[in-house]
């Protein structure tokens, strides 16, 4: 019974997978009890249906765009200040200790976050948007992912960096991506759709679609055919 509930609010959230037979009912219950939980604790600090984690910090909310069935985990921060702030497609899950940066330094008003539909952002990603990200649908993130979409300038030696001034091209990434845990995207890295990205890799520059992207910098080391 419990099973079938849930697997039907998941094909409502645009879900369509089965629960493990092995699952024991307690553990749904106890599941379903805890969304119920965030979804009150949502409409209660936004007046929308957003489902909220524990001591979820939302600075500038009226720059914050949502659609259906978003989830922010526990102790998730979202800096809103920005160009064009955040704007989350529907059923857009953002994991626990999650810190979304759009305006990091009072020099410089950040561009913002775009993310599309059914994406996964895992437990303590750090979001720096004050470049601009842009993130596609139906990408899945591990854990502790990063993103850095500004660098700074060094080209005088007698000059201190922080002095140096920065550059911001932006991050994009398509659709349909897999990305592994702890890596690290720097400003300019623009990965197409249907790729795979390794585990620990540190991404910089322009990658193809149906590509698996690993190492440290990160290169193409498979190409994924139709």
């Amino acid at each position: 019974m419990l099973k079938q509930l849930y697997e039907a609010l998941l094909l409502r959230s645009g879900k369509n997978y089965t629960v493990d037979s092995a699952i024991p009912e307690r553990l749904i219950l106890t599941t379903l009890l805890n969304r119920l939980l965030m979804l009150s604790r949502g409409f209660l600090k936004t007046r929308s249906k957003i489902f909220l984690g524990r001591h979820v910090q939302i600075k500038n909310p009226s720059s914050f765009i949502f659609g259906l069935g978003c989830s922010l985990g526990d102790r998730v921060l979202l800096d809103c200040y920005g160009q064009k702030g955040i704007r989350l497609g529907d059923s857009v899950s953002i994991g626990a200790g999650a810190i979304v940066s759009v305006t990091s330094h009072m020099s410089s008003y950040g561009v913002g976050l775009e993310v599309g539909n059914n994406t996964g952002i895992g437990e303590y990603a750090y979001l720096g948007c004050s470049g601009g990200v842009k993130i596609g649908s139906d990408v899945i993130m591990g854990q502790y992912v990063s993103f850095h979409s500004q660098n700074h300038n060094y080209s005088n030696v007698n000059k201190l960096i922080r002095e140096q001034g920065v550059t911001s091209e932006g991050i994009e990434l398509g659709n349909n991506i897999w990305v592994g845990a702890k890596v690290t995207f720097l400003d300019g890295a623009k990965i197409g759709d249907g790729c795979v990205v390794a585990a620990g890799a540190v991404v910089r520059g322009e990658f193809p679609s149906g590509t698996v992207i690993a190492g440290v910098p990160a290169r193409v080391v498979k190409t994924v055919s139709a």
